[in-house]
């Protein structure tokens, strides 16, 4: 098995960008840019994160990093791009993601216009930045060392996706739709790391697995919401609740709808698209 995709996402629900590698790090990917995976958040005017559940269009943000800069556009929306310099010393200010309460910094006036015009809204959103001063530990049920870090990803450094998991879902989509099913992307589901497989769902027994001298703890599978209904190229959400309906019919558990599963570093390192990935340890 080898690595057939590795993404980063700077900004939390806006577009990802792929990459042909990333660095490792306690948190998750860190692109060859120096900005990590879920670094940075739109919080609304309560400090509570905002996500493509509430805002869709947020799919349609594209986001690309020119040396220390920040490049924004938004398709669809007559609005010309923002160039920034994200900062480690603005404003702190509390915020909400889940049950996590901590501190981040806020981005400035310029960046937070920009963003409200782009999604249309009035309230007064900000974007934020993780804080170094500041830790946001993995859910400790799960943690595998204590106090381990995260970025603002919902709860874990990375997402993993084997191939043959998507491919099923696609021949149940395509069995159940027929001539008016188009075959859904990766992208749909948002993982940090996608492996070839031949299995449907073979992650599900995975417990560790290594990449060059880098091993994961894969450690719970990852509950899905509404934002798998969401093109992540249109921002459009789809009218028959796909693929979230179809997944419910056969990949519902007591913890909800599960595809994938959320992985922690035990080492860092380098992870290559075409690297071998092999298991080590399965449950």
């Amino acid at each position: 098995m080898r690595v057939t995709g590795v993404f980063v996402y700077p900004i939390k629900s806006c577009r990802g960008i792929r990459v042909d590698w990333a660095e490792v790090t306690a948190k998750g990917f860190v692109g060859d840019w120096g900005l990590g995976d879920r670094e940075f958040m739109l919080i609304d005017e309560k400090g509570k994160f905002v996500t493509q559940r509430q805002y869709p269009s947020l799919a349609t943000i594209e986001v690309k990093v020119a040396g220390n800069e920040l490049i924004l556009s938004a398709d669809g929306v007559n609005l010309d791009f923002l160039t920034f310099q994200p900062s480690l010393s603005g404003r702190e200010i509390r915020v909400e993601i889940w049950r996590d309460r901590t501190t981040a910094i806020d981005q400035g006036d310029e960046v937070a216009k920009w963003f409200q015009a782009a999604l249309n809204v009035s309230q007064d959103f900000r974007l934020v930045r993780q804080s170094p001063r500041y830790l946001r530990p993995i859910n400790p049920q799960f943690a595998t060392a204590e106090n381990q870090p995260v970025s603002f990803a919902d709860g874990y450094p990375f997402l993993l996706i084997g191939t043959a998991s998507l491919a099923d879902l696609n021949n149940k989509l395509a069995a159940k739709y027929q001539d008016d099913f188009q075959p859904l992307p990766m992208n749909r589901f948002r993982p940090n790391l996608v492996v070839e497989t031949d299995e449907a769902f073979v992650e599900d027994k995975w417990k560790v697995m290594q990449i060059n001298d880098i091993k994961f703890s894969i450690v719970k599978p990852c509950s899905r919401c509404v934002i798998t209904t969401t093109d992540q190229v249109t921002g459009e959400r789809n009218k028959l609740k796909e693929p979230l309906l179809t997944l419910s019919s056969y990949r519902q558990f007591s913890g909800g709808i599960m595809f994938g599963q959320n992985v922690i570093p035990e080492q860092i390192g380098t992870v290559n698209l075409g690297d071998e990935v092999q298991v080590l340890q399965v449950c």
